[in-house]
């Protein structure tokens, strides 16, 4: 079954609306020297990030810090390292806008990044943002388009995906990023998130990622597996989400599962699925705090959540080592997973 999962071929249904993954063509075309200048100085902001130890009974957990980015989560890679390619290709040049949907993270990222380049941005997002991310991308963004007629599952991607379509199709110079099909995103975590992991840990057995575009996954996973050969992927998704062939439902916390499969997901090397509910979720997140000092958001919990459960049904000795990742800071999060009342409305 897990084979099956992780070599899915992309779903003819949502070709429409996302594509095929985009590689990079084998000749770059001349690139915009100023675009290139400004990434250059941008690129010693995106520092390795701390890899810290979390101290559970059973194995030897260590937390990924991708909060330490400089806009605050592991979307900075992909939202850099999407533009660098982008502008070394001569994809994208002093008139470009850039057009992205995303929950928040990604969006947040290329707000900053663009703005500094000098480009406009016009985020897509939807009624779930956490109001944080909202207010963060009206002070930056000219125009943020916000949808809110949900799709067929019950949530807002596909509904978005085409408002994107729709944007570039009328906007001059647009570029989409494309996190749910750009093999650039997959790229930066196998050269850095996954490269960091591989120089400061000796051994490894496990790590709990979280999906929902795929990127992560996608390029963590195969540098992983060069450097550690008998390394579990665990892959981390949400009850509710379509990704992992289950039935789509609503969702309240942001930033995990999704209501169709990227074909991003297709490239990972996935030997395991954890599902997490979202009060296993918001609970997780509470305990990271409490326990470990650590004020993560909600796909952090949902991986630290995945990595108790998994490792606690099966002991093993030598005690393992593992390690997930805390993709976001939880300061957005204080009204909905922090919040006794949120809490009850999740089912």
């Amino acid at each position: 079954m897990l084979a099956e999962v992780a070599a899915r071929p992309f779903e003819d249904e949502h070709s429409d609306i996302l594509g095929p993954p985009v590689s990079s063509p084998n000749q770059m075309a001349p690139a915009n020297a100023a675009l290139i200048d400004e990434l250059d100085r941008i690129a010693p902001l995106l520092r390795p990030t701390p890899l810290v130890p979390v101290n559970v009974p059973g194995v030897h957990l260590f937390a990924k810090l991708e909060y330490a980015n400089p806009v605050g989560s592991v979307k900075d890679r992909t939202a850099y390292w999407i533009l660098r390619r982008a502008a070394e290709r001569g994809d994208i040049d002093e008139r470009s806008t850039i057009i992205e949907s995303s929950s928040g993270n990604f969006a947040c990222a290329l707000a900053v990044y663009a703005k500094l380049l000098g480009l406009p941005f016009i985020p897509v997002v939807d009624p779930n943002i956490l109001p944080t991310y909202e207010s963060f991308l009206r002070r930056l963004c000219a125009t943020v388009v916000k949808v809110d007629v949900p799709d067929e599952s019950g949530g807002y991607l596909k509904t978005r995906l085409r408002v994107v379509k729709e944007l570039c199709d009328t906007t001059p110079h647009a570029f989409w990023t494309n996190q749910y099909g750009n093999l650039d995103g997959p790229d930066a975590h196998y050269r850095t998130t996954a490269e960091e992991i591989c120089r400061d840990l000796p051994h490894l057995d496990y790590a709990f990622i979280g999906v929902s575009s795929g990127g992560t996954i996608a390029g963590m996973s195969r540098r992983l597996k060069e450097h550690f050969p008998e390394i579990k992927i665990i892959a981390v998704d949400a009850v509710g989400s379509a990704i992992f062939g289950g039935a789509p439902r609503t969702r309240h916390i942001p930033g995990l599962g999704a209501g169709i499969v990227s074909p991003l997901v297709s490239q990972a090397h996935i030997d395991d699925v954890v599902m997490i509910s979202e009060r296993a979720t918001a609970q997780a997140c509470r305990d990271l705090l409490w326990q470990h000092g650590l004020l993560v958001g909600g796909s952090s919990g949902t991986a630290f959540a995945a990595a108790m459960q998994y490792t606690a049904a099966r002991p093993v000795s030598p005690t393992p080592t593992a390690v997930f990742l805390c993709s976001d800071r939880g300061t957005p999060y204080l009204d909905t997973v922090f919040n006794d009342e949120w809490i009850t409305r999740l089912e």
